[in-house]
């Protein structure tokens, strides 16, 4: 049985990836670490600390000792730092919109982004234009802020958090694919999609399909 370490950093983004995971790869053992104070430093600073760079790097390093065939982040606000920790690792790391990405740029290059997390946008920013200069794709993300959608899900009213999340696709007309930044947003998808002719895309399913991919590709590369 594959074991798949997931790291969050707040709870509400537990739910969705563990469905995801359920549905698209139910022979996997996943499990769960929370860290909450990695968002609540995060939403104070400016930018990514190197204290919180750390506390990156020593999250994975600390997964890796409970034996996971790959780690998956949940959270969109480290992916520098993230990348960091997969360079020094023997198994697969992944951050939490590469492979959404990658499904974005099918779509066309006007990406639309919506994000209720606001330290999210600026690290989700510059991981898209990485992956469109790697592929050599002219993609543009234009980024979308949510007012109000993650503190109405942090108190438990999904259905306010999707109507807003809805809302703000609402005004979304000149994008090609819109996708919903962080793993929490997930579960607003369907309400969007029916408010909007635009494609709409989440991550977690992107980021299971990828992650067992990644895995699946090292062990049969490591079979004699």
């Amino acid at each position: 049985m594959p074991r798949l370490a997931l790291i969050h950093a707040t709870r509400v983004a537990i739910a969705p990836i563990e469905i995801a995971a359920r549905h698209l790869w139910p022979e996997a053992e996943t499990i769960s670490i929370l860290e909450e104070s990695l968002s609540v430093d995060r939403r104070k600073a400016e930018e990514l600390s190197s204290d919180l760079w750390g506390r990156i790097v020593g999250l994975a390093r600390y997964a890796e000792t409970i034996g996971p065939d790959g780690i998956l982040f949940t959270c969109s606000a480290f992916g520098r730092a993230i990348d960091d920790a997969a360079k020094a690792s023997p198994i697969p790391i992944m951050k939490p919109n590469e492979a959404m990405f990658d499904a974005a740029f099918a779509h066309g290059n006007r990406v639309a982004m919506i994000y209720t997390f606001p330290p999210a946008a600026a690290g989700m920013g510059d991981e898209f234009r990485d992956a469109a200069a790697a592929r050599r794709r002219c993609a543009e993300l234009t980024p979308y802020f949510c007012d109000g959608a993650m503190d109405a899900k942090q108190s438990g009213d999904d259905g306010r958090h999707d109507d807003l999340v809805a809302t703000t696709a609402e005004r979304i007309t000149d994008a090609d694919v819109i996708l919903l930044a962080q793993f929490s947003m997930a579960g607003a998808a369907d309400a969007v999609r029916k408010r909007t002719q635009v494609p709409v895309l989440t991550s977690p399913a992107a980021a299971i399909t990828e992650i067992r991919r990644r895995i699946e590709a090292q062990t049969k590369g490591g079979r004699c």
